[in-house]
């Protein structure tokens, strides 16, 4: 056994997790670790130009590849950068491990310079987090939080290195497995409830399959389509379960919920039985809790127990990875009677499709379907920003495959976009990744281009520039009277601050600006074509809204469905 650096013992360690990207910033504490990460060519270093992009690109990564996504930080203000995209991981269950240093271990609690108790700050918002107080502990601490954070429900864990920990000296030792006291997830669902589920379905006549992400994040994808095919069921998926399912397949309902397909709100609602696979029932999904689902027998199955029955009361619960019982559930399905509620599932996507007004300006709604129509024989990923972008993105973009779709869903994080698309890049090399952003979203980690274009990443940023923050803006018209109390981006979006076209190439990146319907589909070939980064910025239809909409504490029967 050789004996090492704290630092060197981590780097070894990233490379038994086969870590091949780490996103991050430097800073004092964490100089003698990035050193040694700087000797290291099998893991390529990510120098983002802040540390909530490291945590967002990570996080994409971890979304695009279904690896653990890997960000480091310094201590005090580097560490607390972080903090907002291990919340977004933590809220979408996305597997990352975040690594901060910190003061040397005699400074601890003395208000020591660049000093923040992140172990602390971050308890609510990580899965499991570590102070390494010792070498010796460091590579079993790493073993465990990639176990951790990659088993059972994904989430973020965060080790955080004091400097002298970084100096310290340890033979190194890495384990060969991990057993944890109190952390064993259940992946087998019990038998019993299975076979529950199956009779249950045969005897329904208006099922629905509500899919949520723990869908993809177990690669279970497959096995839906097994079953739903096998049984007949209608397929709706929550906004992270995107891409579970094929958004063209005739059994897709599209997502539900708030800004869901009018006829998935109501197939829920109308449903004797309800199949939640990788869901968790968030408010966004089932508004008013008390009149949600109000006439269906409730299937939960999930690998998390504290999901079941948190928010819905639930009839049937199967603790287990959705991929195994998901495939034990196929085995023992039979098709139930679905003939008439097809036939009535087909009435409602007749009478209430979704559809936006021709009006004659440019309609972001029809940008999206453009970017799908333009590249559908590709390998493309969407990354959104968060807001009405991220809404229209949902709804008139069909997603056939998993680890397609990247946005923030649980924490609504503004800025995500442009990292993510980084981290979905770069883990997807093959692939054309967009990120379709608002003007107001897109600002928030705009230095990130700084970052595509000197790591050379052909990432395509689709601006739609509306002038406003658009969905609060949205909520101010219909429910404030219109008072636009500080959404207002730029009164002319002819004079816009910035010039997203200049900013572009001030970057070193192309910059095109469309303001007319005949030009979208060139701007996004041109983008395609292009070689690095580009922005193209879309100056749509400033007013221009996303329906339907549920208001907020509303029961999702009471949809607003105005056509934009």
């Amino acid at each position: 056994m050789s004996t090492m650096k704290g630092a060197e013992i981590l780097v070894k360690s990233l490379l038994k997790e086969n870590v091949e990207h780490v996103f991050g910033y430097p800073g004092g504490v964490v100089i003698p670790l990035l050193d040694q990460l700087h000797r290291e060519s099998k893991i390529r270093f990510i120098l983002t130009r802040h540390e909530q992009g490291a945590a967002h690109a990570a996080d994409g990564y971890a979304r695009a590849t279904g690896r653990v996504g890997v960000c480091i930080a310094t201590s005090g203000p580097g560490a607390t950068n972080l903090v907002t995209g291990i919340a977004t991981a933590y809220m979408d269950s996305i597997p990352m491990v975040a690594i901060t240093g910190q003061v040397k271990s005699t400074l601890i609690g003395n208000d020591a310079f660049q000093e923040a108790d992140i172990v602390g700050i971050t308890r609510s918002i990580t899965k499991h987090n570590y102070l390494v107080r010792n070498v010796e502990d460091l590579a079993r601490t790493v073993k465990e939080a990639f176990y951790i954070a990659s088993t059972g429900r994904p989430g973020p864990v965060l080790i955080d290195l004091p400097v002298d920990v970084q100096f310290a000296t340890a033979e190194f030792k890495y384990p060969a497995s991990v057993d944890i006291k109190g952390y064993k997830p259940t992946y087998k669902g019990h038998i019993k409830q299975i076979e529950k589920i199956a009779e249950v379905i045969k005897k329904s006549k208006r099922p629905v399959l509500y899919v949520g992400g723990g869908v993809i994040l177990s690669g279970a994808s497959e096995e839906l389509s097994k079953l739903a095919h096998k049984t007949e069921i209608p397929v709706t998926m929550t906004m992270m379960g995107l891409g579970a399912f094929p958004g063209n397949d005739p059994l897709s309902l599209g997502m539900l919920g708030m800004h869901g397909t009018a006829y998935a709100n109501h197939a829920v609602q109308s449903a004797d039985l309800l199949i939640a696979v990788g869901a968790r029932f968030d408010d966004r999904v089932t508004g008013r809790l008390d009149t949600f689902a109000p006439n269906a027998t409730v299937v939960h199955i999930d690998i998390d127990p504290s999901s079941v029955s948190k928010n819905v009361e639930v009839h049937i619960p199967v603790v287990g990875d959705a991929k195994d019982v998901l495939r034990e559930l196929t085995r023992l399905a039979e098709k139930p009677d679905v003939e008439a509620w097809h036939q009535k599932i087909k009435e409602w996507k007749k009478e209430l499709p979704l559809g936006y007004k021709d009006s004659g300006e440019l309609k972001p709604q029809y940008i999206i379907e453009q970017i799908q129509d333009v590249t559908k024989d590709k390998d493309v990923i969407i990354c959104t920003e968060v807001g009405q972008n991220q809404m229209w993105s949902t709804q008139f973009y069909k997603f056939l495959k998993p680890r397609t779709w990247i946005s923030s869903g649980g924490l609504g994080t503004m800025g995500f976009g442009l990292p993510a698309a980084i981290g979905a890049q770069l883990g997807k090399p093959e692939s054309i990744v967009f990120d379709i952003a608002g003007d107001g979203s897109i600002q928030m980690n705009i230095q990130e281009m700084a970052t595509a274009v000197i790591e050379r990443l052909p990432v395509k940023i689709m601006i739609l520039n509306n002038g406003y923050l658009g969905m609060v803006r949205q909520w101010q018209e219909l429910f404030y009277e219109r008072r636009y109390a500080f959404t207002v981006l730029a009164e002319d979006v002819h004079n816009y601050c910035p010039d997203f076209v200049k900013l572009a190439e001030s970057y070193g990146a192309r910059g095109i600006r469309v303001t007319k319907k005949d030009d979208v589909r060139n701007a996004v070939k041109e983008a395609v074509k292009t070689e690095g980064p580009v922005i193209v910025e879309f100056m749509i239809s400033r007013e221009e809204n996303v329906f339907p909409m549920v208001p907020a504490g509303e029961s999702i029967s009471n949809m607003l469905h105005g056509l934009a």
